[in-house]
């Protein structure tokens, strides 16, 4: 596994490229991402419980990333002999056919590299004392831009509905030059952005109304509302 960073990650960032071995065989990972988005997301450790209900849950929502031109890829400081053994608990656990990779990451190298290191927790590591990788999450375009990235505790279970709402808004986002506000989904109305003018936004937006100047919904054509954007 080879990799290399140069600068902290932070929305905007190009996603670091690197080289490992998953449980579908060697991937670069740019050529992986291709002309996709791609959701990478860690776990602590393989048979644990929380992240086999994790893992159970992303492979049941799969078809519908899937849908929306979206790759999923994991990540733990596991083997992939690891991987492929707990695989096969998680699907006789949560009814699935998991199909997505798993990356190998023992040495640690991809989650240095994406600052997937616990350094809150100190219950938190291996048999040897060193530390497991937390549960974060990115989501990638298909520019390689990261445009989200979550961390949560090893004590917390991620919510996969979640993942795919943010997944949602930025394609709607970028397709529309549009906004999304608290606890959007689709079919919802969205923010007209604050830089489009109003009168501009209203040959855009016929249906737009104006809550405050700088509070402007509209709904999307109905040929939009759909989750696939």
């Amino acid at each position: 596994m080879s990799a290399d960073r140069v600068e902290p990650l932070r929305l905007g960032s190009k996603a670091p490229n690197f080289d490992a071995e998953t449980t579908q065989g060697p991937i670069n990972f740019h050529d992986f991402i291709g002309d996709s988005w791609v959701v990478l997301f860690s776990h602590p450790e393989d048979y644990t419980p929380v992240c086999t209900t994790e893992l159970g849950a992303f492979s049941k929502l799969e078809p519908e990333f899937t849908k929306r031109n979206v790759k999923l890829i994991g990540l733990s400081a596991n083997t992939i002999d690891s991987h492929n053994g707990w695989i096969q608990d998680i699907n006789e656990l949560s009814e699935t056919n998991l199909k997505f990779p798993i990356i190998g990451d023992k040495q640690r190298q991809v989650a240095l590299l994406y600052d997937m290191i616990d350094h809150q927790d100190a219950t938190n590591v291996d048999s040897k004392g060193i530390a497991f990788t937390i549960r974060s999450v990115f989501i990638i375009d298909p520019k390689k831009t990261i445009r989200l990235i979550l961390s949560y505790p090893a004590s917390t279970g991620r919510n996969t509905a979640e993942v795919l709402r943010v997944v949602d808004s930025l394609q709607t986002g970028d397709k529309h030059r549009v906004t999304t506000p608290i606890n959007w989904v689709p079919g919802d109305d969205v923010i007209v952005a604050p830089p489009v003018k109003t009168e501009d936004a209203q040959k855009l937006w016929p249906q737009m109304r104006i809550v405050k100047p700088y509070l402007r919904f509209t709904p999307l054509p109905k040929e939009e509302t759909s989750a696939n954007v």
